[in-house]
């Protein structure tokens, strides 16, 4: 049998047996070494709060319309961070089928990394897999940080920084993390923010200037590390709204703040009629789902994540040090119940297979 992860109401969990799958032409089975668990988009799952649980997303309009939903639950298959071995190829794929490549994307015994939820085994078109194989050596853990370390240079690249610029960036969990280090490695000057000590710590390690506390003289602290003037651009990654509202104090005037953050329900305390208005703040969406529009004619998603792989694979990221807590898939329910009540002690948990 195999199992896989439901949840089955707002903070319920449960594991799941079903029959392995055959392989269809063209596809992979890839046995799951690990599958890291989202404490942003996958909470709002768990706690109810995502807005696919009440109105529907059209993409002709791009518009979500409220008094439906599109998802329910029990919700099967969420999980966007896993890796694994693979352990199976359609003949198709051995072979090579008619029109494809020469060489198949794949092959027994490969390291991948990508989507296909939280289960014991993922069954994927191999061409899903082509530029996803870890290079031997790597921690396959590194795998689990690729995807979200899309989105946290996704950001980065909304930002446009380079040498010399400043960034105070919101938020200093997993995703929050990543963007200080790419900013660093951009050569930006960087004042994270956090509330938790160990992740501002974490953030000086990784190369941040300054790492604050969210207290009340937060924008006067990074006036005065500025010299007045504010940093350029504020990168907004906590989902937050007071943080939000903070980021917008915290640029000087003209100054950009990039909202990454998934936010949830109405918006309190964000005064637009503030800093915000009186500086001319320019406010800016970051979402993975494309990338910065100035940016589109040569970048894509999967450059993103390729870009992130690369920069793992040479060390220049090491992203399992921010795993804090692995649980075999059987205990997911504990895994989850720590992050929505415990985010102090807990970073990257892990779910880990055999």
């Amino acid at each position: 049998m195999s199992r896989f992860l439901r949840i089955a109401a707002p903070r319920s969990v449960a594991i799941i047996d079903q029959p392995p799958a055959p392989l269809e032409p063209g596809q992979v089975r890839i046995r799951t070494i690990y599958s890291g668990i989202s404490a942003g988009t996958e909470l709002t799952a768990y706690r109810g709060t995502n807005p696919y649980l009440t109105s529907v997303w059209d993409p002709k309009s791009r518009l979500f319309e409220p008094g439906q939903e599109s998802l329910g639950y029990p919700l099967d298959g969420w999980g966007y961070s896993e890796v694994g071995e693979v352990v199976e190829v359609a003949p198709s794929v051995r072979a090579g089928t008619e029109g494809a490549e020469a060489d198949p994307p794949v092959q027994p015994g490969d390291v991948v990394w990508g989507i296909w939820g939280h289960r014991d085994e993922g069954i994927l078109a191999a061409e899903q897999l082509r530029g996803h194989v870890l290079p031997p050596g790597v921690d396959p853990m590194s795998g689990a940080f690729v995807r979200v370390g899309a989105i946290a240079l996704s950001a980065v690249l909304a930002a446009d920084l380079g040498p010399g610029s400043t960034v105070a960036i919101f938020g200093q969990g997993v995703i929050g993390l990543l963007a200080t280090r790419f900013a660093v490695l951009n050569g930006a000057n960087v004042i994270a923010v956090d509330g938790i000590e160990a992740r501002r710590n974490k953030a000086l390690e990784w190369g941040a200037g300054h790492a604050l506390a969210p207290t009340p003289q937060l924008a006067g602290d990074i006036r005065r590390i500025t010299a007045g003037a504010g940093v350029d651009v504020a990168i907004e990654l906590s989902g937050n709204y007071r943080a939000l509202h903070e980021a917008t104090r915290a640029v000087g005037a003209d100054g950009t703040v990039i909202a990454a953050g998934f936010y949830q329900g109405e918006a309190a305390g964000v005064r637009f009629g503030e800093e915000f208005h009186h500086n001319r703040v320019q406010l800016l969406a970051s979402q993975i789902g494309s990338v910065p529009n100035r940016l589109r004619s040569r970048w894509t998603v999967p450059r993103l994540q390729q870009t992130v792989a690369d920069h793992l694979a040479r060390g220049l990221v090491d992203a399992p040090s921010l795993v804090t807590h692995t649980f075999p898939l059987a205990d997911a329910a504990k895994a989850y119940e720590l992050l929505d009540t415990d985010a102090a002690s807990a970073l990257q948990v892990v779910l880990e297979f055999p």
